[in-house]
């Protein structure tokens, strides 16, 4: 772990001590088989090693230095360029995680569906912003219910029609909600982009249409500017900039009731954050304080392909970089040629909608050195195979252990259950549950 003592939650943020509690067992892959029947807090509390502690290949590992360095580092971001900070939990959905991100200041957790909601409050978080219309009656339902119980529980959720706001308006009355449900318009990102009201007087109407519904109150405006179509700094900076002019129009239009405390402004995926943050400097003054809220997710584990290149750290070094986290490690299981090895990871282990997996080290099965994987390359992934091929001279054996970095953590963390969070020697500190 890193010199610097980890951080802990607020109290009474994430529960994230639950997954302590679950006993070991066939359920999670590549765990110590003579693990069986220990609760995870209690092989945890054995800290084994991951390359002689009895653990299966293949294996999923985070680094809990990386994972620290990153953390850390986007809180530093955030406060630096006056931001609030809700980071997607759709990455990871991982409540251990989100409970490290609020110790490092997160204001809250986004979610994209009502699923990923209700994991959120189960494990306590208080915050929540859905970056998705929600229309779902037995959804609306559960969340009336979640609000009315808890005072304490501040939810807001994107709307951008008409019909939806109908639509939740009918559900909420339906379920006798008492608190209403906060709102933001969604500007759409441009023609042909994902959601969102594509022009500015389609969000007006959309926010006519939410001052008719006493279950609703808007409190701002949001959308995702990584949408935005052939998106370069430019084409970016002027929708942000259309979304802010959006906000100060409803402001100057009185469509923030007197009840509404501060204006919501929100955008900010991984990519063009840096853009977030000067555009959202330059929002005019409103009638009430702005919370300015980025929403940006995968810079927790950061990765070794997608991010690595589009990250905006690639553009302000000077603000620090992103450590990747994440590292499959597979082993050799047949050489049949010269040329080509395979090794027992493939599509069910590895993300790969987006870039094959990179081999990064070998791990001797002789003495357990290390050596980069130079004149190694992934070729292709079978569902349970990564096919290799190797330079002329390559030394890599049946046994040997390769090191492999991922593209995409999104479609990384989905594919395991308990993921092994390292330390820098290989000692394994704690077990990361997902919940997807």
């Amino acid at each position: 772990m890193s010199a610097t003592p980890p951080r802990t939650a607020p109290e009474g943020t994430v529960a994230a001590d639950h997954p302590h509690t679950e006993r070991v067992d066939h359920r999670f892959k590549a765990l110590p088989p003579d693990a069986e029947g220990l609760t995870v807090g209690e092989l945890a509390a054995e800290r084994r090693n991951l390359f002689s502690g009895g653990f299966t290949t293949p294996v999923l590992a985070l680094s809990a230095e990386s994972v620290e360095h990153n953390l850390r580092l986007l809180e530093t971001y955030a406060e630096r360029h006056g931001l609030a900070f809700a980071p997607h939990g759709k990455t990871s959905m991982a409540p251990q995680l989100f409970d490290r991100q609020l110790a490092y200041g997160a204001w809250g957790i986004t979610a994209a569906v009502p699923h990923q909601a209700r994991v959120y409050r189960a494990f306590g978080v208080r915050r929540i912003f859905l970056a998705n219309e929600l229309v779902d009656p037995a959804a609306l339902r559960w969340l009336a219910g979640e609000l009315d119980a808890d005072p304490e529980f501040a939810f807001i959720a994107y709307v951008d029609s008409v019909r939806g706001v109908e639509l939740m308006d009918q559900a909420l009355t339906a379920a006798g909600a008492v608190r209403p449900v906060e709102v933001v318009v969604e500007l759409g990102a441009g023609t042909g982009a994902r959601t969102g009201a594509r022009t500015e007087a389609d969000c007006a109407a959309v926010a006519d249409a939410v001052a008719a519904a006493p279950t609703l109150r808007l409190v701002g405006v949001a959308g995702y500017e990584g949408e935005v179509p052939d998106a370069t700094e430019e084409r970016v900076r002027a929708w942000l900039h259309r979304l802010t002019g959006l906000a100060a129009d409803f402001d100057r239009a009185g469509r923030f009731g007197p009840e509404v405390e501060r204006v919501v402004v929100s955008a900010g995926g991984s990519a063009w954050f840096d853009t977030v943050a000067e555009v959202f400097a330059e929002l005019p003054e409103l009638s009430r304080p702005a919370l300015k809220l980025l929403r940006s997710g995968a810079y927790v584990s950061h990765d070794d392909g997608h991010y690595r290149r589009l990250t905006p750290f690639n553009r302000v070094p000077e603000e620090g970089a992103l450590q990747p986290a994440f590292r499959l490690w597979a082993q050799v299981v047949s050489r049949p040629a010269p040329g080509q090895a395979f090794v027992n990871a493939g599509k069910r282990d590895a993300a790969h909608d987006l870039h094959l997996p990179e081999a990064q080290v070998v791990r001797s099965a002789r003495d357990g050195s290390l050596r980069p994987a130079e004149g190694i390359t992934v070729t292709g992934l079978s569902d349970q195979h990564g096919w290799l091929t190797t330079a002329e001279g390559v030394e890599l054996e049946v046994g040997d252990w390769v090191g492999l970095g991922l593209s995409h953590p999104c479609t990384a963390f989905d594919k395991w259950q308990l993921i092994p969070l390292v330390e820098a020697d290989g000692t394994v500190a704690d077990y990361i549950r997902t919940f997807f």
